[in-house]
């Protein structure tokens, strides 16, 4: 007898949409095992390895018996290092009391989300927007509604764009920056001048998605919370995955007042507890000591970014701005739409990104993903080769739409 999975599953899983880059990656894999060259640039993934001075210290805490539980808000030695850390890259203060770690950055959001978010609360999300901000704020309650940037804007949001959305229904704003899938920055002139907006609002809670700060291209990162004003308002989110190649570990920390950080922990420690023993220990290293290898990440990746930009904006339909950080191209892609591959019609990103894999064998993602369906999200976290062969594919296929 079939069963009807709706009749069990729950309103907030059907709800919930299935993460496009993850769901692209299947796509691409399943072309592989079918024999197919395909060329994927989907996942926000860095293609180097983990350092190795990082590997030898998880190492040498394995040795030392670092494999029982941890605290739920993280190990006192890695909290230490965080805290040390925050001063020294982004001049903010924080104490080990306002820091919790936890197993991935995502789960530093989704904790705020359930611990801050009603049935109703509003929730600006900035966009074009990461994948799982959307989705995590409905799960908690809450309502999202999207802050749109266009390319003209260098996909960064105004104060008068923001003050066309805020307003006393607002309990939450979420943005990344760098940006995750745009690569956009924000300098720390804009941010001050988003802060006059957000100042106004004693009761909003901000939360700045900072996972991309070591892939800079600018001369300084700007942190939101380092406003006087909005110290108790604003939650800064960080961890090890981007900057130091250590996506596998999950590790991600949040910063923020003190009840807030204890709200998060006591919504984490019903869910997963603390996060790795040893990864913590190799994190706390990674803080502290060598910085070079992930200062020479951040130059292979701008050398990357400017040649994928020349190669790109050399493809008619195809428009480009110039990403300040992370290890993605948001291309505006709109003006191919309405053009056939002869047996069908490219009638938005979707139909394009489905396209390049199935056409050209490049794996990106739509840019509907990210909210906005004019784009499409390039990841350049691959070697110059294959994002070479990439951009071949992508203008031959391109050129053969009539």
């Amino acid at each position: 007898m079939a069963i009807d999975k709706n009749k069990y599953l729950s309103d907030k899983l059907q709800n919930m949409s299935q993460s496009a880059t993850i769901a692209m990656a299947e796509k691409a894999r399943k072309l592989k095992e079918m024999g197919h060259d395909v060329i994927a640039l989907s996942l926000g993934e860095p293609d180097f390895d983990t350092p190795d001075h990082i590997k030898e210290a998880a190492k040498q805490a394995l040795d030392e018996g670092y494999t029982k539980y941890t605290p739920v808000n993280g190990l006192l030695e890695f909290r230490k290092a965080i805290v040390e850390k925050f001063k020294r890259d982004n001049d903010l203060e924080y104490t080990v009391e306002q820091i919790v770690v936890s197993n991935g950055a995502k789960q530093s959001i989704a904790n705020l989300c359930l611990a801050l978010l009603n049935k109703g609360d509003e929730v600006l999300i900035f966009t074009p927007y990461w994948v799982s901000y959307f989705d995590i704020v409905t799960f908690a309650g809450g309502v999202p509604i999207t802050v749109k940037a266009g390319i003209e804007d260098d996909f960064k949001v105004t104060p008068k764009i923001l003050s066309e959305y805020i307003n006393d229904k607002t309990k939450m704003v979420i943005f990344s920056s760098p940006c995750n899938p745009t690569g956009s920055v924000y300098n720390m002139e804009e941010l001050e001048a988003l802060g006059k907006v957000f100042d106004r609002y004693d009761d909003l809670f901000i939360i700045s998605d900072e996972i991309y700060e070591f892939i800079n291209f600018t001369n300084k990162h700007a942190s939101l919370g380092t406003i006087p004003a909005l110290k108790d308002q604003v939650i800064t989110i960080n961890g090890m995955s981007k900057g130091f190649a250590m996506t596998g570990w999950r590790l991600g920390y949040m910063a923020g007042p003190t009840w807030l950080a204890k709200a998060c922990a006591k919504v984490q420690g019903q869910f997963t507890s603390g996060a790795t023993s040893f990864g913590q220990k190799a994190a706390s290293i990674a803080l502290q000591t060598d910085l070079r290898p992930t200062e020479k990440m951040k130059v292979a990746y701008e050398k990357r970014k400017k040649m994928m930009i020349e190669l790109l904006n050399e493809i008619p339909g195809i428009k480009t701005n110039d990403p300040m950080g992370a290890f993605y191209i948001f291309p505006d892609i709109s003006d191919v739409f309405g053009k056939s591959t002869g047996t069908k019609k490219i009638a938005n990103a979707n139909d394009f990104a489905e396209f390049l894999l199935t056409e050209a064998h490049v794996a990106v993602v739509s840019g509907s993903a990210f909210g906005d369906d004019n784009c499409i999200r390039i990841s350049y976290a691959a070697s110059e080769e294959q994002l070479r062969e990439a951009c071949l594919r992508i203008s031959k296929a391109v050129k053969s739409l009539s």
